[in-house]
């Protein structure tokens, strides 16, 4: 509105009202526990090498939090010292993160004669990651909310229905947040400038939530 107002195409004010806000809906997003995480991970998939491939790459950013920009420009140069850390330049924002190792991404590599999985599309690997969801029974009930025709609504649908490419890059961050990975080193990793942004991007649930403090002194 304020380009068409700089640029002559119109020359109503009303969104310069103090007034006048605009309306967000939070995203309906998923991270996968690490439950569900070790039961892609235990999939027998030699004989299928496409689903392998796909299972192979999304856990991978599962553990490093990594987008599917940085993902596919993975290649064993961005491993170092001796193999227990990986070292790269994101692409997204030119900040250089160094992650450490989880022994899942260790084995993948030893796999493919030290290197990583091959990349395909992210709307193909999208497709595949919901075939992977169904043969590890992450089928759990979720109820999504959304808004169409001005009115807000819900349904419910499978929680394998909803897994994507991004899906494994909010799952580190929740996870390491539940594993009380101190906030500042997770956002380091997932490149979040301010806590307030990171607490928004992490997908706890009530349940969740309540665990994590199950030990807390507070609580005992």
């Amino acid at each position: 509105m304020n380009e068409a107002l700089e640029r002559g195409i119109s020359t109503n004010l009303n969104h310069k009202h103090r007034k006048f806000k605009t309306l967000d809906e939070e995203t309906e997003s998923i991270y996968l526990t690490t439950n569900e995480i070790d039961r892609l991970y235990q999939l027998q998939l030699s004989d299928n090498n496409r689903l392998e491939n796909v299972r192979d790459l999304f856990v991978i950013g599962c553990y490093t939090g990594l987008r599917f920009s940085d993902l596919s420009r993975l290649t064993d140069n961005h491993i170092i010292d001796n193999g227990t850390k990986l070292k790269i330049q994101t692409e997204k924002t030119g900040d250089i993160v160094i992650i450490p190792l989880h022994k899942y991404i260790r084995e993948i590599m030893s796999r493919y004669n030290g290197g990583m999985p091959r990349v395909i599309s992210n709307q193909k690997m999208n497709q595949y990651l919901k075939e992977l969801g169904v043969l590890a029974k992450i089928d759990d009930k979720v109820i999504i909310h959304y808004t169409k025709g001005g009115k807000r609504t819900s349904e419910t649908t499978n929680k394998y229905n909803l897994i994507t490419v991004h899906t494994a890059r909010r799952s580190f961050a929740t996870n390491a947040y539940l594993n009380d990975i101190p906030t500042i080193s997770i956002m380091k990793i997932t490149g979040h400038r301010t806590e307030k942004a990171f607490l928004k991007y992490i997908k706890i649930s009530q349940e969740d939530n309540a665990n994590k403090l199950l030990n807390h002194p507070f609580f005992n």
